[in-house]
């Protein structure tokens, strides 16, 4: 089965379909193979390969926000989202979603949102981490530098912040790996319903493999310039992709400028 998803189409419908689609593929599988054997035992210090996770995670509530982060917020109108209650969807024509436009998901957002697949290849010095969505990458380093501590700053000679930060990464223990973040582009949200976030944003992701098939990330934010306390932002599940290889899964800007000025900007205009 072949879906195609674009990003200035309503988040929720692309959600429905590939949910769906997925569902029953999962159940035909199920009734044709039979019970699935137990997975066996997570490797020491190893979470590579191709891994499949929801088309986002269930985001946990907000701490409140200080002045800064209330005024940015408000500024901000997402495409749609999910909450536990209720849909979101607002019009593309009259959104700021970056999405619309296929501007880059950046960290946080492309660990909590878009999570149909990603990669993670280790190297001696540093781990890969690769996102279906996009076709996009980051370099997580583990040969012990540290953080830059001025990154996004009015310091002279601070690097500039990026839209997947800066990151380096530990093993916690043989089945945790830690990754942290800093230095990320405040363009980008920290999730789909347009949460915002400073240069000061640190962002920490705790992947723990409990066995071969099975991982889960807890991703903790941390900007005092928004958020009035760090939270635990969300915890993802991933599953083990046996086919081990990505779908191509991308936005593409010239569908997505005809898309706003053929349908959504005129459609926004009449309700004026």
């Amino acid at each position: 089965m072949r879906i195609r998803c674009s990003a200035f189409i309503p988040a929720m419908i692309c959600a429905v379909a590939l949910s769906s689609a997925a569902f029953a593929q999962a159940n035909q599988a199920g009734a044709s193979k039979g019970a699935k054997a137990a997975p066996g035992p997570a490797p020491a210090r190893d979470i590579s390969g191709v891994w499949a996770g929801p088309v986002q995670a269930r985001m946990n509530t907000t701490p409140p926000m200080t002045e800064l982060g209330q005024k940015l917020f408000a500024a901000n109108s997402a495409l749609g989202g999910v909450s536990q209650s209720r849909i979101d969807i607002v019009a593309a024509g009259v959104s700021n979603d970056p999405a619309e436009k296929c501007d880059p998901s950046g960290i946080p957002l492309a660990v909590v949102w878009n999570l149909r697949g990603m990669q993670f290849i280790q190297a001696p010095t540093k781990m890969v981490q690769l996102y279906q969505y996009q076709k996009t990458w980051r370099e997580i380093w583990t040969d012990g530098r540290a953080l830059p501590k001025n990154a996004g700053s009015d310091d002279v000679n601070a690097p500039d912040p990026r839209y997947y930060g800066y990151s380096v990464g530990h093993w916690e223990d043989d089945h945790t790996f830690v990754v942290d973040t800093v230095g990320m582009d405040d363009r980008t949200w920290v999730d789909h319903v347009g949460h915002p976030h400073s240069t000061e944003l640190k962002v920490q992701e705790k992947y723990t493999r409990s066995d071969h098939d099975n991982m889960q990330n807890v991703v903790t934010f941390d900007d005092p310039k928004i958020y009035t306390k760090p939270y635990v932002a969300t915890t993802v599940l991933w599953q083990w992709n046996p086919k081990q290889e990505f779908e191509e899964q991308l936005c593409i800007p010239s569908d997505a400028e005809a898309y706003l000025d053929t349908i959504a900007n005129p459609a926004a205009a009449k309700k004026k």
